[in-house]
């Protein structure tokens, strides 16, 4: 891998240009809605004007169609009040819904309701005043004898990947100044497998955010359409790690493919070269394995049904969640194997990394 430290080599972030751009009335109402609509017309991207709140797709209302629409809503009162996000942070905060990118392992298939509209959230101050109510209530890092020293975390990219849209909403980076300077034992977290991190690289961030590239074997790069390269996203984590940010590793979702050994290995390789020489590198690794519902596999099988993904029954074992649902993942033995294999790999290449969780 090439010298990710060298500037002249990153290539240049790769945008989104949606077709459409949609904004309620409501959303108008919010100075963020109507900046959203300047930084649109800025990119000369169309926009429509509802006349309502209701989202109305064109008569094409294909998955294309709605997967290439950015809708500026209000998030519903609901929205406001956070839900626990374990095993990631103590809460969610929702800064949007939806994602541009066509990863055919997508879990926002079998989560979200609808067209795949990716729906941003106008009214930032009703989001960022529902946070303190949350503050030492957690149960994930709030109460947690290894993870106390995060303070109460607040994950952003539960819904989104808010690095992606950044370009067009500004959110993420009037959130992280925001807890940039909220004088608390807070961290904000959000991970992302795009690159365009420029907006954030210059904020007064004070530690309280980190940042984790969502990674992959590059070879593996056939089930993430329309995000930034491998290369590209450990380049920009670097950036981010120069710029005295916390940062992670989500190494997600974990595909036990053949050859599975030597491309994840050559993986972690490249992400040590590329980060070594960061001053006070604070990195962690969180470890998640490729799992899917009945649901979430029928809603991938009509968006990609050429996708090479094995999402077949062999080698899998049915988990039931909380919520009554069945999830289908590894088999005991292939998990035992694949935790094996990065609870050894990790600390032989990255020694200072923290792995946070294996699921």
């Amino acid at each position: 891998m090439a010298d990710a430290s060298d500037p002249d080599l990153a290539p240049t972030p790769r945008l989104w240009r949606p077709k459409r751009v949609l904004i309620t009335r409501s959303a108008l109402a919010w100075d963020h809605g109507r900046s959203i609509a300047e930084r649109a017309d800025s990119l000369g991207l169309p926009i429509v004007e509802l006349t309502g709140d209701r989202l109305m797709l064109p008569a094409d209302d294909s998955y294309a169609a709605a997967k290439s629409t950015l809708a500026v809503v209000v998030a519903p009162h609901g929205k406001l009040r956070l839900q626990p996000i374990a095993p990631s942070a103590d809460w969610r905060v929702d800064l949007a819904e939806g994602c541009p990118a066509h990863c055919s392992y997508c879990y926002l298939a079998g989560s979200l309701k609808g067209p795949p509209i990716t729906r941003t959230y106008a009214n930032l101050p009703e989001i960022f005043a529902a946070l303190p109510a949350y503050l030492g209530q957690g149960k994930v890092t709030s109460r947690s004898r290894t993870r106390a020293h995060e303070g109460t975390t607040y994950e952003a990219s539960c819904y989104t990947d808010p690095l992606a849209i950044e370009h067009l909403t500004g959110a993420l980076s009037a959130l992280v100044a925001h807890f940039g300077a909220w004088d608390a034992d807070v961290q904000l977290r959000f991970t992302s497998k795009f690159d365009a991190v420029e907006p954030l690289l210059a904020i007064e961030h004070n530690g309280r955010t980190r940042m984790r590239a969502s990674l992959n074997p590059a070879s593996y790069a056939r089930f993430e359409g329309g995000t930034s390269t491998v290369r590209a996203r450990i380049a920009a984590l670097r950036r981010m790690g120069e710029a005295g940010y916390k940062v992670g590793l989500t190494i997600a979702p974990i595909i036990a493919a053949d050859g599975w050994r030597a491309a994840y290995g050559d993986l972690i390789a490249d992400i040590a070269a590329a980060l070594n020489g960061v001053p006070g590198l604070d990195l962690t690794v969180e470890l998640i394995t490729h799992r899917y519902t009945a649901g979430s596999k029928a809603v991938l099988d009509s968006w990609y049904p050429g996708s090479a993904l094995d999402m077949g029954t062999a080698g899998r074992a049915e988990k039931r969640t909380k919520f009554g649902g069945i999830k289908h993942v590894y088999d005991t033995a292939t998990m035992r194997e694949l935790r094996g294999f990065f609870e050894a790999e990790i600390p032989a290449r990255l020694p200072a990394a923290r792995i946070l969780y294996w699921t």
